[in-house]
Order: C-alpha cells, then structure tokens, then sequence
C-alpha cells in the first residue's frame, strides 16, 4: 500500500465518515475525493444564511468560484466519462490551480525533510502530490451524490487581511461534520489560495505529513524512494 493511500485510510478511520459508499468502493483511496468533493461542489442542497451571503467577500466568493467552475467540468465531461478522464483531470488541474497552493502544502507536507531536500526533489514530490490528488479528485467528484452543505456566518474581510478561515458543516445522513479551510491572500497572484483543510478537527496537511515523515524514517531519510511510493 502507498505512503498516501495509508495516509487516507488512517485518516478515513479517525473521521470516521461514510458518506459515499458506492464511490469508495470504486477509488480505493476515495476518501479526499469525498472530501474535498462535498466541500467544494455546492448542489442545490447547499444552505447559505442569509448574513452570510450578504458578507460574502474574497475567500468566500472563490469558493462560490470554484464550484460553479466545477459543476460546469463535471456537466461538459461525464456523458464521456471514463473514456475522456484525462481530458477531465486537466479542466480540474486548471480549475485548482489559482485556487489551492499546492507548492506551499507540499513543502508542509515533507516536514523537517523539506529542508534538506534538494530544489529538484522538493518540485518533483509538489508535482506528484498535486497529480495524485487531481486524480483521485476527479474520480470520486464522477461519483458525487449531493450533500447539503451549511456555509457559517462569517465576519467581513478587514484592510490587510492576508489570512481566514472558511468555515462549513457538511451535513449527510450519518450526522455533521465541521469543515474549515485556511486560506491566505498571495500579494504576488493577489488570489486567495487554499493552505489547508480540517474535517472534524483532524488536518488534512499534518496527516500527511505524518505519513510522509514516517515513510522517510523507514527508509533512512531517502526522499526519492518516498517521493517514488507516494501514490
């Protein structure tokens, strides 16, 4: 098994969320897709208070962005689907790329051996991380069944702000689950980019840095073999 799929299952058993059951028995490693899925396609379930529509501003608008981004990707790729799936990841990898900071998250993710690693090999495990990702994205979003999502009341974006938390609930019929996004304004792109998400207070970036950490361990500090098994 994969230092990712590992980390997914671990993760998958810590949350303890069965909200797709038909999807995970198609993507073994299903459950960032569920997650990441739920969060940012919004169907009409979706439930917004009415304040919060009203103080909606940057962070919160891109989100509004990505899912209608999203819902138009999936609606133009799935009467083809899996015959056009890579086609399919490539309108996702657009998609997320001015939304999620991927570079910055994989860094995280390699902890302490971010530092020692070369430029080359930090760049490769962004690119396989990000890939891995995508993909497992794009399938479980082909297998998307529709949760209701509560958008929280949420406080104005003040001057300078450069960093907020978005805060959700997804709602299934097994209960709710408390979801928050960090995101940070980039001066550089002036986009507000995803850093990081928590489901019921477990970090997906500290989860797999855990994974990652003890992956290298393993194997006496040898990142390329890390980077090599991280799919």
């Amino acid at each position: 098994m994969s230092v990712a799929a590992r980390s997914i299952n671990k993760l998958l058993s810590m949350t303890n969320i069965d909200l797709w059951n038909e999807t995970m028995k198609r993507v073994k490693s299903g459950w960032i897709a569920c997650l990441l899925v739920v969060s940012f396609v919004v169907s009409p379930a979706l439930v917004v208070a009415e304040t919060a529509v009203q103080a909606a501003k940057g962070p919160y608008e891109k989100i509004e962005q990505i899912t209608a981004d999203l819902l138009d990707a999936i609606e133009q790729h799935k009467e083809d689907y899996p015959a056009n799936e890579l086609a399919f990841f490539a309108a996702l990898n657009s998609i997320l790329d001015t939304s999620v900071d991927f570079k910055y998250i994989a860094k995280q993710v390699m902890g302490p051996y971010a530092e020692t690693a070369s430029t080359e090999q930090r760049g490769l495990f962004a690119q396989t991380f990000r890939y891995g990702l995508v993909e497992t994205y794009g399938r479980g979003l082909m297998g998307y069944s529709g949760q209701e999502m509560v958008l929280l009341s949420h406080a104005d974006i003040k001057p300078g702000q450069r960093k907020v938390v978005v805060k959700q609930e997804i709602r299934g019929a097994d209960g709710g689950y408390p979801l928050a996004y960090t995101m940070a304004f980039k001066k550089s792109t002036g986009q507000w980019m995803i850093l990081n998400m928590t489901i019921n207070g477990i970090s997906l970036r500290k989860t797999f840095q855990s994974q990652f950490v003890q992956s290298a361990k393993k194997l006496g500090g040898d990142i390329d073999q890390v980077i090599a098994g991280w799919k």
